[in-house]
């Protein structure tokens, strides 16, 4: 665990969308997705940690809904300006800020959670609330960096995790009930480094399908 200092994402949404690389990831995410999970129009999504959309949006025409959760309302007023433009009817966005103990609601079929594990301080708290709001049968999905010795972000402020081992990911989605885990790198983003020059760092996503049958 990194910095403890709390990044201001309400003051950087406005802006967020204008830097074309993390448009780009997104987008890779959305397409890694997509290629892992049969998705359909009787799916309920939840996007947690959903930042201005760019995930939402795209997936948004592929399932029944999605709920479009983020702890910054000032990222949830920018998806919402794109909501209202698209007249995207079946998106809406909740206001949730997990690592003040709020716990999220609802039941989907489907769980996204992209780039933002590196926030969460109680990795096995939130998965477990994964677990519960999964639907039997339904699909996790975390799209987060490989390790990158804290060298992805510019500013480390909020950063609570320079990457992740997927093994260890893996265990702790085993500690908290999901089967079946699969990875598979998303995408490779090439940044300038400290120092000078470029480096790629990679993003996985990593796969689990709740079991279909109801425990007793």
């Amino acid at each position: 665990m990194m910095s403890n200092d709390k990044r201001d994402f309400d003051e950087e949404a406005a802006n967020w969308d204008e830097e074309p690389g993390r448009v780009r990831l997104a987008n890779d995410i959305a397409d890694a997705i997509t290629r892992e999970i049969q998705l359909s129009t009787e799916m309920d999504v939840l996007d947690f940690g959903c930042g201005t959309g760019l995930i939402t949006v795209r997936l948004s025409p592929l399932v029944h809904s999605v709920t479009a959760m983020d702890g910054s309302q000032g990222m949830l007023d920018v998806l919402q300006a794109k909501i209202r433009r698209g007249n995207l009817t079946n998106v809406v966005t909740r206001e949730l800020d997990f690592e003040k103990g709020e716990i999220m609601e609802g039941n989907y079929d489907l769980v996204i959670c992209s780039m933002t594990l590196h926030h969460i301080g109680e990795i096995g708290i939130l998965l477990g609330q994964f677990y519960i709001v999964l639907n039997a049968g339904g699909y996790l999905c975390i799209a987060d960096l490989d390790p990158d010795d804290g060298q992805f972000h510019g500013n480390n402020q909020g950063v609570l995790h320079f990457g992740f081992e997927r093994s260890k990911l893996k265990h702790a989605l085993t500690e908290a009930g999901f089967p079946d885990i699969l990875d598979r790198t998303a995408a490779e983003v090439l940044k300038p480094v400290p120092g000078g020059g470029k480096r790629s760092f990679s993003v996985f996503l990593i796969t689990s399908r709740k079991s279909p049958f109801k425990k007793h």
